[in-house]
């Protein structure tokens, strides 16, 4: 039966549990579950097996395996291990921060693919918001440039997790060098770039995220070359 179609409503029973003692389930235990399963693998069936239930058994609590996607991401999401308000100076903890959801989003990609898609909702980001207005408050910020400072940092962590994602399967070096090996084209910058020393040495996740928390320092009237040190000591423990 496709996981598609939604089976008749019937009687569930688990294997071993005996007449008249069905397996109890809702769709909290379904949530975590499924948070228990990589998403790129997570199918009804897992989860059923998982929890001693048939698979129609499940369409009472959830409407599909879309539906079950959203539960599991929203219970990874919860399970993850935030970057704590330790009265740390407000650029450490935003470059805590990015580095966590950029670790986060590359570990499972079919989480950040829920995450675009919309399936973890401001509900559950409710927490890193409120902790990164509080530490940037605490150091001077006014409320809208503390969420304008999160957006950054945090949109920073997504395109770097985007990037890292794509080179698995389409490594930049060798599309490159593969483009411009062709006669049928004229791209004397590509293949200055292609030819030049040290010209493809990416830049580290660490300096772009320094490079960003300067910016807002600069904009703030701070001295971006202490945050940088200090930042520098901060990856360095």
């Amino acid at each position: 039966m496709s996981e598609s179609n939604h089976p008749p409503a019937g009687p569930v029973r688990a294997s071993g549990r005996g007449p008249g003692r069905p397996p109890k389930i809702d769709r909290a235990a379904i949530a975590r579950a499924a948070g228990e399963i990589p998403l790129n693998d997570l199918t009804l069936r897992r989860v059923a097996e998982r929890l001693g239930v048939s698979v129609p058994s499940l369409y009472h609590y959830v409407r599909g395996r879309d539906d079950l996607l959203r539960l599991a991401a929203e219970q990874s999401v919860t399970r993850l291990t935030l970057p704590v308000d330790r009265g740390q100076h407000w650029a450490v903890w935003f470059q805590e921060w990015a580095l966590y959801i950029k670790e986060a989003f590359v570990r499972d990609p079919g989480l950040f693919a829920q995450y675009v898609n919309g399936a973890i909702g401001f509900e559950v980001m409710a927490e890193p918001v409120n902790t990164a207005l509080g530490v940037c408050l605490r150091q001077g910020f006014a409320a809208g440039e503390a969420l304008r400072a999160y957006d950054l940092v945090s949109e920073c962590a997504l395109g770097a997790a985007v990037t890292r994602l794509r080179e698995r399967d389409l490594p930049f070096e060798p599309e490159l060098r593969r483009v411009v090996a062709r006669d049928d084209r004229d791209l004397p910058h590509l293949e200055l770039l292609a030819t030049a020393p040290g010209a493809l040495e990416p830049m580290s996740f660490t300096e772009q995220v320094h490079t960003v928390l300067a910016g807002i320092a600069v904009r703030r009237g701070e001295d971006w070359t202490e945050i940088s040190a200090l930042l520098t000591a901060a990856s360095e423990d």
